[in-house]
């Protein structure tokens, strides 16, 4: 070929969807029954027993192929570091859900020897997630306030306020496992997918914002009482207090977060040449118990610190009625954001994770660690890119980063004891700096997709003025709406031919178009279903420059009127036509006896002659001009029509045939005209004849029945399996030539 462009020309004949039907015969396939498939998902042989046993128990596959000498070594690093930073978010995300911060330990542990056997993620971090946490500390709060009695539960009954809290927490995290088991075993991992990745950012960031002031208190050592819901509360009840700051706690946790904020930008810039990231949480956690312990802090400051570590206790199920609204977007939320992080890593590694199982592994994750009094687990992205950036392969990384958190937990942990709280706040800000980055996306979205960042922003500003529920509640309201609006009112256009080729473009976008006088090429790029039938049927009418209901009428009641003047001898029959031979004004037929008749095709059987209706009419009679002769409906976009919408689109195709324009449509999927088939479409007006193969075979054939002023030249249709060098073959037809 050279420099030359490459090129393909073909002949063929052409075809109309009843014409390719005759030439080329179809494979008639047998499609299952609703029995078939029960039968068979209830049959159980060796082979299917296997298979369910590796699905259920994932790990049994890695191991397998589990490298010894490689990936060992990689996994204790991993692990270790994995168990440090685990220990430490363990204990600040409890303060986030309103929970002494020893519970945090058996978030990290319990959940992740389960999640090892039932995983399919090799690299996630199971655990505490602050904006799950954040929403267990809304329940707990609601249920067991700061200030006044808590909730009327018999299940309290002889519980300090701190076992009441953990009670809430482990039952609400046990009611959450079992709706992600339940889901997961009813195959529902699909309902992820209506969380987008603009809502979970929008909604990340609000939650990010909610963690920031819940952990002010902490960094300015307040008494502040726990407050669910809108944001504005919390701050007031933190700025009436400011004046009682506790000067340690202030100072603690503005030097932590500074120390920790520089060394973290030292590690993400450069992390290649670094082996492991410098853990700098663990080093200043470490440093302020020391110190902590040194000065007393608890005893000479006032600082509220740690303390000792409480033994792990059954859920109590009586208050399952009180959490069972907030559980479920736990659920969701906990999920959603543990997929996308394990999707991220399965991609990169090259290995398949499954939903489905993911939400049994979660389910049974939250279940058995609720059991022990843990709370909500899922994993944070934090985390999760210290196990894979340290070398980690599989979940043994996170089997011996649980092994750490016991080990900290039964032997050491009496060592952080005079750990300040304060210090644990000012962890959990610092980490919150790529949550709250997630407002850059913002412009962005603006410029590229504007309903995307309506979402985002209804989504958090909701999120932050109505509580992380109710919020997630609007975000998901608001996408699903703009979803129904993308549908309902989708961007029509009318399509013209690009000159001497076989390609179709919208017409202003286009210099070099060719477009038949007489003929409309009109596409719709979305389903067409009961919401938006009428809009399309308007954009038609917008398209095609008149409307065939009301041309209609007009022409019948025309035809009144011609043969009433007819029938009283004021209009007569000559040689040129018709013949006004009355000199008075005559009026149009206004008899409204039968009015759904002038909806019915014209009749012309009673009449001497045909009338004409684009030429000028006798005794001033007026109908409105149809210059469209040809429309062509481009249905390559169209992947399904409701019953609502047949009955529409059938309609509107009767009209424009009654007023004589011949209807074509075009690139139909086969699954929607077997369903016109099915439902009875076709009648003596609306023909299977209409249906073409593709939109350049339906402007061939109006050519031929309408021919337009054309030289004749070479078109080209591509046939993929041809070569080019070999194939390229030139016939002389009528083509699209201006």
């Amino acid at each position: 070929m050279g420099l030359r462009d490459p090129q393909y020309m073909v002949t063929r004949p052409l075809y109309s969807e009843d014409a390719f039907a005759d030439v080329h015969e179809k494979i008639h396939r047998h499609h299952k029954t609703v029995r078939h498939h029960v039968k068979q998902y209830f049959t159980c042989d060796l082979k299917r027993a296997k298979n369910a046993a590796l699905s259920l128990l994932p790990f049994i596959g890695w191991m397998r192929i589990y490298q010894l000498k490689e990936w060992l070594l990689s996994d204790i690093v991993s692990g270790v570091s994995t168990g440090l930073v685990a220990v430490l978010q363990g204990l600040a995300y409890s303060l986030l859900a309103s929970l002494p911060p020893w519970y945090g330990l058996f978030t990290a542990f319990f959940p992740v020897i389960v999640y090892f056997f039932l995983g399919t993620s090799r690299h996630i971090s199971v655990g505490a997630f602050p904006v799950l946490s954040l929403m267990v500390g809304a329940v707990v709060t609601r249920l067991v306030p700061d200030e006044g009695p808590p909730v009327n539960i018999t299940g309290f009954e002889g519980l300090t306020s701190d076992e009441q809290r953990v009670m809430v927490a482990a039952s609400v995290t046990f009611l959450m496992g079992i709706m992600q088991l339940a889901m997961g075993l009813l195959q529902v991992g699909f309902i992820v997918m209506y969380l987008s990745d603009t809502l979970v950012s929008g909604f990340t960031t609000a939650a990010a914002v909610h963690i920031l002031v819940s952990q002010l208190k902490f960094v300015l050592g307040l008494v502040v009482p726990g407050l669910s819901g809108p944001l504005s509360i919390t701050l007031e009840k933190i700025f009436v207090q400011i004046e009682k700051t506790n000067v340690c706690d202030l100072v603690t946790s503005i030097l932590i977060m500074v120390v920790v904020f520089i060394v973290k930008e030292i590690n993400d810039r450069y992390k290649a040449k670094l082996p492991v990231p410098i853990p700098i949480e663990v080093i200043m956690t470490v440093i302020a118990c020391g110190v902590s312990y040194a000065f007393n802090f608890r005893v000479n400051y006032k600082v509220d610190v740690v303390g000792r570590i409480p033994s792990p206790m059954g859920p109590n199920m009586q208050i399952f009625g009180q959490t069972a609204v907030e559980a479920f977007p736990m659920a969701i939320v906990g999920f959603a954001v543990a997929f996308s992080v394990a999707k991220v890593y399965s991609v990169k590694h090259d290995y398949i994770i499954d939903g489905n199982q993911e939400l049994i592994a979660f389910g049974a994750s939250n279940i058995i660690g609720a059991a022990f009094k843990s709370f909500a687990a899922s994993t944070a992205l934090s985390r999760s890119a210290v196990q894979e950036s340290t070398g980690g392969k599989t979940q043994i990384a996170g089997l011996l980063s649980a092994l750490i958190v016991m080990v900290v937990t039964l032997a050491i942990g009496f060592l952080l004891e005079p750990l300040p709280k304060s210090v644990l706040g000012a962890v959990v800000i610092v980490n919150l700096k790529g949550m709250l980055m997630q407002i850059r996306e913002v412009p962005y979205l603006w410029r590229r997709d504007r309903p995307d960042c309506v979402v985002w922003l209804v989504t958090c500003l909701a999120s932050i003025l109505l509580g992380l529920d109710l919020g997630l509640a609007v975000g998901l309201g608001i996408e699903l709406l703009t979803v129904v609006f993308r549908a309902q009112f989708p961007r029509c256009s009318v399509l013209a031919n690009i000159t001497g080729t076989d390609i179709y473009k919208e017409r202003k976008d286009y210099m070099s178009i060719y477009e038949p006088q007489g003929v409309k090429i009109f596409r719709i790029p979305s389903p067409i279903f009961f919401a938006n039938i009428d809009f399309f049927r308007g954009k038609l009418v917008e398209a095609v420059g008149f409307n065939p209901l009301r041309v209609l009428r007009k022409r019948n009641k025309a035809l009144r009127t011609i043969r009433k003047l007819l029938k009283k001898g004021e209009l007569q029959m000559t040689s040129k036509g018709l013949l006004l031979t009355s000199s008075g004004p005559i009026e149009e037929s206004e008899d409204e006896s039968n009015m759904e008749d002038l909806d019915q095709p014209t009749d012309f059987k009673d009449l001497p002659v045909q009338v004409n209706w684009n030429s000028e009419l006798p005794a001033n009679i007026q109908v409105p001009r149809v210059d469209v002769h040809s429309l062509i409906l481009d249905f390559s976009a169209v992947s399904f029509l409701d019953i609502s919408a047949l009955k529409g689109l059938k309609a509107a195709l009767k009209e424009l045939i009654r007023v004589e324009v011949e209807v074509y449509i075009v690139a139909c999927d086969a699954y929607i005209l077997k369903k016109l088939h099915s439902c009875m479409f076709f009648d003596d007006e609306v023909k299977s004849s209409m249906f073409f193969l593709t939109l350049h075979d339906a402007m061939l054939h109006i050519l031929d029945k309408h021919p337009v002023n054309s030289e004749n030249t070479k078109v080209c249709e591509k046939v993929s399996h041809l070569p080019v060098e070999k194939y390229c073959v030139s016939i002389d037809v009528s083509t699209l030539t201006d």
